[in-house]
């Protein structure tokens, strides 16, 4: 019976976006992919909002990024993670140089992390930085500030896009470049990234349609493409990526929800399944996960359905690191919903029972299976 350890996110304290805090922390679990039954191994207290969570690539460490209205920067908080017993050992934090801070991600070498600040104050607020670098120590100790950069701008929707609102940060797979998808200004920014200082360079932008509100975007594993969804249109960007020259190029934009109306739904968390042949969006509000099936030679991502994601609003989801098994965190149900991948045909089948666990915004798959 395989398993793999599984942490959550969740917020423990008011914020606009969530009806009713009911995290107390960083929960973990023991997910056994074969059944979908889970352990629970504890909740890590002592940190505010914890909204995202990733765990490094080489397991030893998780961070988590503190997201509270009203701080003028929010709060990186690194630890150490027990393998064995999923428990989290406090390590250091940083404050992130930005308001709402709402994503980050390591690097490529583990060596760096890179924050995405939302920013919800006035701009002339300081420190108001719309993406924030620190470094990463070989345990997972996060060291002071290296570099830095603030966005400007604004888009046509008054309520959402009065000003530059970084939502996702990754890194290009040759530590080249690092990629931001930014909501307030319809674009993907992208800076040349020195691999040794850590040192921002602005490189180049690719604007979206106006009013897309770009919100998160993944690479594809093995083909040179990008996949963008656009929250406040609920549609699906792909393009094409040259490595080389660190651009982007718009393929096609496809819809996130079926045909007709529906009313209050936006889009939310993306990811590709093992072997890159499908690819899943979040539609909140609409409450479902939509899969597209990925054209293998032109990259394009075409929408074939949705399937019920298992509760209210489906903020962040995750694959387990075989691929078999994505969880889906409902932020407003309290659980994590599971569902079997089906690599033939790209369904999504419930798996188990789900993982009662309190306002879940993000979810982080430790690497190891055992």
């Amino acid at each position: 019976m395989p398993s793999v350890l599984l942490y959550v996110g969740g917020v423990n304290r008011g914020i606009g976006y969530v009806a009713k805090p009911a995290a107390k922390g960083i929960a973990a679990f023991r997910l056994d992919l074969d059944t979908g039954a889970a352990v629970s191994l504890g909740v890590t207290e002592g940190i505010d909002n914890p909204t995202f969570v990733e765990v490094a690539k080489d397991g030893k460490s998780l961070a988590a990024v503190s997201e509270v209205g009203g701080w003028n920067e929010g709060v990186i908080t690194g630890y150490a993670i027990d393998a064995q017993t999923g428990a989290l050992e406090y390590l250091s934090k940083q404050p992130t140089r930005g308001d709402y801070t709402a994503h980050f991600s390591h690097d490529n070498s583990g060596r760096f992390v890179g924050i995405a600040n939302y920013g919800g104050l006035p701009v002339s607020a300081k420190p108001n930085k719309s993406i924030a670098i620190y470094p990463r120590a070989a345990d997972g100790t996060l060291g002071s500030l290296v570099s830095e950069a603030t966005h400007t701008g604004a888009g046509p929707d008054v309520e959402r896009q009065d000003r530059p609102h970084a939502h996702c940060i990754r890194w290009t797979a040759d530590n080249k470049f690092v990629v931001v998808a930014d909501l307030g200004i319809d674009k993907l920014m992208v800076y040349r990234f020195d691999n040794q200082t850590g040192a921002l360079t602005p490189h180049g932008e690719t604007v979206l349609p106006p009013g897309s509100g770009p919100r998160h975007f993944v690479f594809h594993p093995t083909l040179p493409f990008a996949y963008l969804v656009n929250e406040l249109t609920c549609t699906l960007a792909s393009l094409a990526f040259d490595a080389a020259k660190g651009t982007f190029t718009v393929l096609a934009i496809e819809p996130t929800l079926p045909t007709g109306d529906h009313p209050g739904s936006s889009g939310s968390a993306i990811g590709i399944a093992d072997g890159g042949k499908h690819l899943y969006v979040g539609n909140r509000g609409h409450n479902s996960v939509a899969g597209f099936a990925i054209d293998q030679s032109t990259g394009i991502a075409r929408f074939i359905g949705t399937t019920p994601c298992g509760g209210n609003v489906p903020r962040d989801f995750a694959f387990d690191p075989t691929g078999q098994v994505l969880a889906v965190a409902n932020q407003e149900s309290d659980r994590i919903n599971l569902f079997r991948y089906v690599p033939d045909t790209g369904a999504l089948t419930p798996l188990g029972a789900p993982i009662q666990t309190g306002t879940p915004t993000a979810i982080a798959f430790h690497p190891t299976v055992r």
